[in-house]
């Protein structure tokens, strides 16, 4: 099998689509011999973040001399990055391996069991757990949940600390439309004594959260309880019981990557205490600092200025509002939107609309997208157009400032397409 003839059948298997629930992973998991049950491993899981804090940690843990496998998802530059090592994808020759060991499996689960076909996601994250329990051995994983938690491909193994980054209202569908619905989805992730740090602003959802960690026993770590992230112009400090780290400079903007660096700090520290990790808090504040995560306010361009970022769901679409209002004050923002199915899109519309000078919507080349007639109906922008070609769009723009934001897989198709340009 190639490469390619690999990805080609992982990709087909989009066609299944979404399955909620963990049966079909435990059992092809059973026939691999539990790799799983091989890794030392933090799980990420949130509403948005979840990426931004998986860089920090990995960042900080390689720092400090240790080995780590990530899993991350989707991919923005290339398919092979959702598995890496040290930040590094792994080989097209490792993917055809995994292939060739899991897809033998994922085609006994169909025969031998009436649980049905596995999903595109499910396996992925099979590989993943196939190539850290069984491969490539590496001091610790960080798995980045898909999406939710509870039913989530990737809950199926027994972490050394839990990460929630936070709860918002994204895949409703699915997970429920309050949320408290997705608070008690993302609850799932839970488990007896594994502490939890955790952010979540909605009283109701925080208090649920609290219950969930009594009855199993575990601590839990809250942002702006427990954690204390103070912002100063570009800089924060950070306070976690003993610790202190003052003057920190992220290199990722925003408060919201200041939340996330600080729980992805008092994770580390937690790992410290627990003698699963020895850190050196200089080289951990110096590493986190340096962090970078793709297609988060990313400048793709400087002369014209292009942004991207694959702001989402509400509570993204928000902090990109901020982030970019507070970077750049005065100069006139054109927007590039497109997205896929499922979004709160009307409201995504207007808090994206009320910062832009001129607003397009286009589409692109993805099973879920929606077409850019569907999008620019719900716009109210008086200066708005629909851009059948993009990519031609971004080349031609002349203004002060292009953004291009509503999916991360619409921005992957940008980044891609600047990655070849530079070649």
């Amino acid at each position: 099998m190639s490469y390619q003839e690999g990805l080609n059948w992982i990709h087909e298997r989009m066609k299944f689509g979404i399955k909620p629930g963990v049966r079909r992973m435990e059992w092809m998991l059973g026939r691999l011999e539990n790799p799983e049950r091989n890794i030392n491993g933090i799980h990420v899981v949130g509403t948005n973040g979840k990426g931004s804090t998986v860089s920090y940690m990995r960042n900080a843990l390689n720092r400090n001399g240790y080995t780590v496998g990530t899993f991350t998802s989707p991919y923005i530059e290339t398919f092979n990055e959702r598995i890496s090592v040290d930040g590094t994808p792994i080989s097209d020759d490792d993917i055809v391996h995994l292939v060739n060991i899991v897809k033998p499996v994922s085609e006994a689960l169909e025969a031998e069991t009436d649980l049905g076909t596995a999903t595109e996601f499910e396996i992925i994250t099979m590989m993943m757990f196939v190539y850290f329990g069984s491969v490539r051995s590496v001091d610790y994983v960080v798995v980045e949940a898909g999406l939710g938690a509870k039913n989530d491909s990737t809950n199926v193994f027994q972490p050394i600390m839990t990460v929630l980054t936070s709860i918002g209202l994204d895949h409703t569908s699915i997970l429920g439309d309050t949320l408290l619905d997705i608070a008690k989805d993302k609850s799932g992730v839970i488990k007896p004594g594994v502490p939890l740090v955790f952010s979540v602003k909605d009283d109701v959802s925080r208090d649920y959260i609290h219950t969930v960690l009594e009855e199993n026993h575990a601590k839990g770590v809250e942002l702006n309880r427990d954690i204390i992230m103070i912002p100063e112009n570009g800089e924060f400090q950070f306070q976690y019981g003993s610790y202190d780290f003052q003057d920190i400079r992220l290199g990722m903007p925003g408060r919201h990557q200041k939340e996330n660096a600080s729980l992805a700090i008092a994770a580390l520290i937690e790992l410290h205490e627990r003698g699963r990790a020895v850190l050196d808090w200089n080289l951990m504040i110096k590493a986190i600092e340096e962090a970078t995560w793709p297609g988060r306010i990313e400048t793709i361009s400087e002369d014209p200025l292009v942004i991207i970022d694959g702001a989402h769901n509400n509570e993204a679409v928000e902090a990109l509002v901020d982030t970019i209002g507070k970077q750049h004050p005065d100069k006139k923002i054109t927007v590039l939107f497109s997205a896929i199915e499922g979004k709160p899109l009307a409201a995504m519309l207007e808090k994206l609309e009320g910062m832009a000078d001129a607003f397009n919507v286009t589409d692109f080349d993805f099973p879920k997208a929606l077409p850019k007639a569907a999008i620019y109906e719900k716009v109210k922008h008086p200066r708005r157009a629909m851009v059948d070609d993009y990519i031609q769009f971004i080349e031609d723009f002349e203004g002060d400032l292009l953004l291009a934001t509503g999916s991360l897989y619409f921005i992957s198709e940008i980044k891609q397409y600047y990655n070849r340009k530079r070649r």
